[in-house]
């Protein structure tokens, strides 16, 4: 990092008891807020990932969109949304996962990438790693290779990344 980068920890706001008591919920809307420290978040993600010749990025809605887009803008690559049942308007490749409460299900366009296509996967957090997975599976479908998984931050005591499997993981901040 140069000397006049900015320490990005200072920028998520921790809420206690959101959504339920007992959770301390990581807020990124002050990073959002700082269009220096946002954009520097954004271009950590490019330099890493530059050298993998990312074809496509694939992020699962909503908060994932906001750091996808501006990173494919960065590493001239295709944005691909990845939504709720319902939301896109052509044919799709569907995904039903499991979660700790129940299930849930994505969909992403038939043509949203193709066999081969190096493709990362972005979103804003890594917790559990449950929707990072089920976009990976979604993109397996699709015949994609994932070369990366990219968050801004991570929660490193919910071993998301074990759920990642051997796919490579990396997060520009990380809390215990």
């Amino acid at each position: 990092m140069p000397a006049n980068s900015l320490d990005l920890r200072q920028f998520i706001r921790d809420v206690p008891d959101f959504p339920k008591p007992g959770i301390l919920f990581r807020d990124i809307t002050p990073l959002l807020a700082a269009p220096r420290a946002f954009r520097q978040c954004i271009q950590v993600l490019a330099d890493h990932h530059r050298p993998l010749g990312v074809e496509a990025i694939v992020a699962a809605e909503a908060r994932g969109f906001i750091f996808a887009a501006p990173l494919a803008l960065e590493l001239d690559a295709p944005f691909v949304p990845v939504r709720k049942p319902g939301k896109l308007p052509f044919p799709t490749h569907t995904h039903r996962y499991e979660l700790e409460y129940g299930s849930d299900t994505l969909e992403m366009h038939i043509d949203g990438v193709a066999p081969g296509q190096r493709v990362l996967v972005v979103d804003d957090l890594l917790a559990t790693g449950g929707t990072v997975e089920a976009c990976c599976q979604l993109l397996a479908k699709g015949g994609a290779e994932v070369v990366g998984c990219a968050f801004a931050v991570e929660l490193l005591a919910l071993e998301g990344a074990r759920r990642l499997g051997n796919r490579p993981v990396f997060s520009v901040i990380q809390f215990p």
